[in-house]
């Protein structure tokens, strides 16, 4: 028998009993018994995209390993239900779901907001499920559980300009990672225009820190069409008027905005784009209408492999999911075991500061390999994993 040595430590099929919906829970690697995903909500959600995104997980966390710091890296899982978030029986699928695979949240995974869903409706809903917390896998692996969740709970209640700093510190990663691409490659921040897919948390977060660096956002896509400006958007009057779920109320545009389709972000004349909604969103054939010169995965899978060589061979770079939108993840973990406070600005300077020696360390990798940022990255995970194994050894 031929064993797969890349094979996730547990893949299961969930199927709602009531309305026959379908969800996911997969662990791809354990460290320390326990496993870091967030719970992803959305029509059309598969078993590999999860199996995609818990490995996924796994590399985040690797990336992030400090052998010096509070935070030890967890292993990568990824939770996921085939439902639309805004159907009337959302709510009772995610609590049945919770139920059901209350067993593995207990002790080893650890999860919490994704596409579709919000930390708030996910600790919601954990409750109803009879869950103590979302995280509460990961207490035994903390010096003092009680000062640590007192920690967590109070950087919720953070908010800068009216928006939580939960929703801040993963847009706040992106934004560094762009800018940091832009500072080596010599680009000036003025005049480098974004376009944005997306404008929930990770979106709407990249946005208000690029727009502040002097980037003007050009471009902002969410489920109703694209907005536009030349000049820039007023990306705070956008904040402002966008729902939980990232769409914005078209009465607050400027006369001089225009609403164009859904996909015109895509070609919009911008240097540098954002994917920040679902996966798969850059594919063979629209790739073709990009003209920016870099794309930044804020959103996890939004670049297809094929279109990714595609781009590349026309002097795109891709600056992968793994390490752009890994901020949020990391300081979740951050802010538990102690490397950081209840505090925005710790907060952002020490995700600045992270994100940009990561970012450069691939960067630096890809050009002396000669490959990819994605490839780089990978090799990093590759030389991280067996560090962490030897330290902690590796439940397969």
């Amino acid at each position: 028998m031929t064993m797969d040595r890349n094979a996730p430590f547990i893949s299961l099929v969930w199927t709602d009993h009531i309305t026959g919906r379908r969800g996911y829970l997969v662990v791809d690697r354990l460290v320390r018994g326990v496993a870091s995903g967030g719970l992803r909500m959305r029509p059309g959600c598969t078993l590999d995209e999860v199996t995609g995104l818990a490995r996924g997980m796994t590399m985040k966390e690797a990336l992030h390993y400090n052998p010096e710091g509070r935070y030890v890296p967890l292993g990568g899982a990824k939770g996921g239900i085939d439902c639309d978030p805004r159907a009337p029986e959302a709510y009772d699928v995610l609590v049945r779901y919770l139920r059901a695979v209350k067993p593995y949240v207990e002790t080893m995974w650890t999860t919490g907001e994704d596409l579709g869903l919000s930390q708030e409706l996910v600790d919601r809903a954990a409750a109803e499920a009879g869950l103590v917390s979302s995280v509460q896998a990961v207490y035994p692996l903390l010096e003092d559980e009680t000062a640590a969740r007192r920690r967590l709970a109070e950087a919720f209640t953070v908010e800068v300009d009216g928006i939580g700093l939960d929703a801040l510190v993963g847009g706040c990663g992106v934004a560094e990672s762009v800018l940091t691409a832009l500072d080596r490659a010599g680009a000036p921040r003025a005049g480098t225009r974004v376009a944005v897919q997306g404008f929930g948390t990770m979106g709407g977060a990249t946005a208000r820190f690029l727009a502040r660096a002097g980037l003007p956002v050009v471009a902002v896509a969410d489920i109703k069409g694209t907005l536009a400006h030349p000049d820039g958007l007023d990306v705070e009057a956008l904040l402002a008027a966008r729902d939980a779920y990232g769409t914005v109320d078209r009465a607050a545009l400027r006369p001089a905005d225009r609403e164009l389709p859904g996909d015109a972000w895509l070609s919009a004349e911008a240097e540098v784009l954002v994917p920040a909604a679902v996966s798969y969103a850059v594919d063979t054939e629209n790739q073709a209408v990009i003209g920016a010169r870099w794309i930044a995965e804020a959103a996890n899978m939004p670049v297809l492999p094929e279109a990714e060589e595609l781009l590349a061979a026309r002097g795109v770079t891709v600056l992968p999911d793994v390490v752009v939108n890994s901020g949020t993840n990391a300081w979740w973990w951050w802010t538990l075991f102690g490397d950081v406070e209840a505090d925005a600005d710790q907060a952002f300077t020490y995700t600045r500061r992270a994100m940009r020696e990561l970012v450069g360390r691939m960067l630096d990798r890809a050009e002396a390999d000669g490959t990819s940022p994605r490839a780089a990255a990978h090799a990093l995970v590759a030389d991280r994993l067996p560090m962490i194994a030897e330290r902690f050894g590796r439940y397969r």
